[in-house]
């Protein structure tokens, strides 16, 4: 069975506590403090594998926990630090916070290696507490916890192109003809369990990732069959190819698998729905007349979805169709689609750090400052629609909102948060 989803527990490793000695030397009776530092936790380290392509292994090892610091010692011994744990996933894989279901990274474009999890800090030796005032410290500073976090781990495919259609259209017949992919094939319902990708090369452009999508049935959107599973490969494709049986060939009526299959989309993600889609009308060289045919184009092409007539396997019409489809990516960004991040782990293990809501009368702005707000403000990109909306979210459910309000704070004023000013509206 093709394992594209895993659920894990990880741990980072706990920073070990600052050490509590003095020295005791021959002819230096009250020697000074002479504690090491504890050692820093390891931290949880996800990796790109090139050869991976499921999360399998995953299935079979539940628990990834990096080492604890070591404890400082004597003679301002500093403590070993705890092994990093590198954890292994294919390209492609989304790791997401499992109980609230948001993206904490995505394996994908240029993101091949993150710390996940950081190790926590070891603890200050008493050697660091001596004063003036206090010579003998007996105390040292404890190391920092652990950070621990149940994940969700979904693979989904990276192809320009995604093939959809209902089981035992020729979609995996397809796949063979124009690429260098060699899925199993045969006449059943439900043959490929897989999603199989492969590069169409076309001469003189750039040619493109397409990849099969297994069989779609009604109900997919909510889980029957394999349903869930399947569908999560078309989030990154950027065009669908929607063949079905034009000749009929079992008795289905390829008009009305398109609306089914559409429903089905728009039901998962209405945004997959809304995407460049294209018709292949496959097994024409089944069919006995040309009314199947004329009516497919007559009911789909003036609502903008180009129909192309093709036997995936003589071959005919698909050079039209795949020149057609490059032509419709090089007019999009080339860029993957990337899931944006939507759950920080270094905000929750923080906790809620005190912050301050003020107003400077000299600057007539009002002003929020806080450790959370200045790591929220480091690591959230302001320019992207859901990033502003994450950051609003957090200003709300921490109160800093309503303290602004309390303040007085009117639609236009200005609030300053560590250099970067916003203009105040409801």
């Amino acid at each position: 069975m093709f394992a594209d989803r895993a659920k894990i527990y990880v741990r980072s490793g706990k920073g070990g506590d600052g050490h509590v000695s003095f020295r005791r030397e021959k002819y230096v009776p009250n020697g000074g403090p002479d504690g090491g530092d504890g050692g820093d936790g390891g931290s949880v380290i996800f990796e790109v594998d090139e050869g991976l392509n499921t999360l399998t292994d995953f299935r079979h090892i539940r628990k990834y926990c990096a080492g604890n610091g070591e404890e400082g010692g004597k003679k301002n011994c500093r403590g070993k630090n705890g092994e990093d744990i590198i954890i292994k996933v294919p390209y492609g894989t989304v790791i997401k916070e499992a109980n609230s279901g948001k993206v904490i990274t995505d394996m994908s474009g240029d993101n091949r290696r993150i710390v996940l999890l950081k190790g926590g800090r070891g603890g200050n030796g008493n050697q660091h507490y001596a004063t003036s005032t206090m010579q003998v410290p007996k105390y040292a500073q404890p190391g920092q916890a652990a950070q621990e976090l149940e994940l969700q781990l979904e693979l989904k495919v990276i192809a320009d192109v995604g093939l959809v259609g209902f089981p035992n259209v020729g979609k995996s017949t397809f796949l063979a003809r124009v690429t260098n992919a060699r899925p199993k094939i045969a006449n059943y319902h439900f043959t490929t369990l897989n999603p199989n990708l492969g590069v169409v090369d076309l001469e003189d452009a750039k040619g493109f990732v397409i990849a099969d999508i297994p069989g779609l049935i009604e109900g997919a959107s909510e889980g029957v069959g394999l349903g869930h599973e399947f569908l999560r490969h078309i989030e990154r494709t950027k065009v669908i190819i929607h063949i079905v049986d034009a000749a009929s060939t079992e008795g289905r009526d390829p008009i009305e698998d398109i609306y089914a299959i559409n429903k089905e989309l728009d039901a998962y993600n209405p945004e997959i729905a809304r995407r460049p889609q294209v018709i292949a009308a496959n097994k024409i060289d089944m069919l006995y007349d040309d009314d199947a045919l004329d009516k497919i184009k007559k009911e789909f092409e003036p609502k903008g979805i180009n129909v192309f007539p093709i036997s995936a396997v003589s071959g005919k019409g698909v050079r039209e169709l795949l020149y057609y489809v490059n032509n419709l990516l090089a007019q999009m960004d080339d860029k993957p689609i990337i899931f944006e991040q939507e759950y920080f782990p270094e905000f929750q293990a923080s906790g809620n750090e005190p912050y301050t809501v003020v107003y400077d009368e000299k600057e007539d702005e009002y002003v929020v400052e806080g450790t959370r707000i200045e790591k929220m403000l480091g690591y959230t990109n302001l320019e992207s629609e859901k990033g502003f909306t994450f950051f609003q979210n957090f200003l709300k459910e921490n109160g800093i909102l309503d303290e602004l309000e309390k303040l007085g704070i009117q639609e236009g004023d200005t609030v300053r948060m560590y250099g970067l000013s916003f203009d105040y509206y409801k």
